[in-house]
């Protein structure tokens, strides 16, 4: 017995609302799935058998560069709870439809902190550990226990702990070799009760300093960080976007130093393993395309790390744009710029 809105598949789908840079798309099929039997239900119809999936959460880390042939699955599996406790940490599960920063916020309220550097970022539960979300000195991994998921190709639930998911800056196991085969209906994080702020980064610094804040709670800390991210990102319901369009590159020790002798005024990052991670925003921003534009795409004036549509941009229009700010970086600094978000098809 399924639930929902019927029919549960649909035919000839836009996908216009459904991402965030707002691209003009069409999926060949579409169902929103909230439960199992749902999902069990929309995979066993003979109409879609062989066809190649897209799963969806909120479309914030989507390019959409044509029309999906196949079936493109919206997850929308709710609920949010306390599932274990014990002396060191409180280990909490949401489920893969939720709504990121509601989820955070709550986790806060409830008096379960660790994930306040995170708040608005965009996007849904289960999207989170994909691309490993990261913001203000804090990345999703360090948080993680384990999630649920069905394999798309067997049909089976699958667990994964931290180790399975081969987290990497802005990656994991479900964007290289498990690519299009999951979709993850809850994710538990382990949420340590021995909490400790993690307020370093530069942007959150300055603001709780301008609020005569020295002892953060923290609600304090995720409310500079909505601050913070209100004054340098575009919101994606008023200006079409996808957030942090490039990733910062890691680039070696001497590639490093030799950048330091031109530009010593360049922000960088040392690694563990000697090499160093640069701001793909001041990259991007001496390049000279903050805030300037490529037909309907461009770099939002106050970030150029993010890309926005401005009104009317085609998937074809945000790759052009995306590969004339590479040229230039490349030309300018020789250092090669990766995209964040995932491109379809």
């Amino acid at each position: 017995m399924t639930t929902g809105v019927a029919p549960l598949l649909r035919p000839d789908v836009s996908l216009d609302a459904l991402n965030t840079l707002r691209l003009p798309a069409r999926a060949a099929w579409f169902a929103r799935v909230d439960h199992a039997d749902a999902l069990r239900t929309v995979l066993e119809d003979p109409r879609v058998a062989g066809l190649p999936r897209l799963v969806i959460g909120g479309g914030s880390n989507l390019v959409l560069t044509g029309d999906f042939p196949g079936l493109v699955l919206q997850v929308a599996f709710h609920g949010r709870s306390r599932v274990q406790e014990d002396a060191e940490a409180f280990f909490v599960r949401a489920g893969g439809g939720e709504h990121w920063h509601d989820f955070v916020r709550w986790t806060l309220e409830m008096g379960w902190p660790g994930l306040e550097n995170l708040s608005l970022i965009p996007g849904t539960v289960g999207a989170a550990p994909v691309q490993n979300i990261g913001a203000y000195g804090l990345e999703m991994a360090e948080h993680f226990y384990s999630l649920r998921a069905y394999d798309l190709e067997t049909g089976k639930t699958v667990g994964f702990d931290r180790r399975d998911c081969a987290f990497g800056y802005r990656d994991s196991f479900f964007k290289q070799a498990g690519a299009g085969r999951f979709l993850i209906a809850a994710v538990t994080f382990r949420l340590p009760k021995a909490w400790k702020p993690n307020a370093g980064y530069a942007d959150v610094a300055r603001e709780l300093d301008v609020q005569g804040i020295a002892h953060p709670t923290p609600l304090q800390i995720s409310d500079a960080v909505i601050a913070v991210r209100r004054r340098k990102l575009p919101d994606p319901a008023e200006i079409g976007n996808a957030g942090s369009f490039f990733k910062n590159p890691v680039v070696e020790a001497s590639v490093h130093a030799r950048l330091l002798v031109r530009h010593p005024e360049m922000p960088s990052y040392p690694q563990p393993d000697g090499r160093a991670k640069l701001a793909a925003g001041w990259l991007i921003d001496q390049a000279g395309w903050k805030g300037r534009r490529l037909g309907s795409v461009g770099c939002y004036e106050r970030q150029a790390l993010v890309l926005v549509n401005h009104g009317g941009a085609t998937g074809a229009d945000v790759l052009a744009t995306c590969h004339a700010i590479q040229a230039d970086v490349q030309a300018r600094f020789g250092v090669a710029l990766e995209p964040e978000p995932v491109f379809v098809p």
